[in-house]
């Protein structure tokens, strides 16, 4: 299994630990330039939103990866974690609902943990 493969699993058990809801990751090797993996969630609140992005950079940084940038953390409408092949989205649910980007990527293979 490949490093980034092995990162996003283990990002996916720390978010499901701590409560994120409908978390998805999106395999984009062969579909994108962008990055190798999306991972998306949805946080309930502000300060949950907050927590999830905190835990998932220690969890990749736990991985080996390393944070490129980091935006939308003020706004708690939409967290993006760019860590290169891997690209983290925290969505609450309304930002979620709009942007849709399991329907844009929709050619991305689910990977099911």
């Amino acid at each position: 299994m490949d490093k980034e493969l092995n990162a996003v699993l283990a990002l996916h058990k720390v978010l499901d630990a701590k409560f994120a809801q409908d978390i998805r990751i999106m395999d984009l090797r062969g579909v994108s330039p962008i990055a190798d993996f999306f991972v998306i969630a949805t946080a309930g609140s502000a300060p949950q939103m907050a927590a999830l992005a905190e835990y998932a950079e220690e969890a990749l940084e736990n991985e080996g990866m390393k944070l490129f940038h980091r935006e939308g953390v003020q706004t708690a409408k939409w967290v993006l974690l760019d860590f290169g092949s891997i690209i983290m989205h925290l969505f609450d649910k309304e930002a979620r609902e709009y942007y849709n980007l399991e329907r844009t990527w929709g050619d991305a293979k689910i990977v099911t943990p």
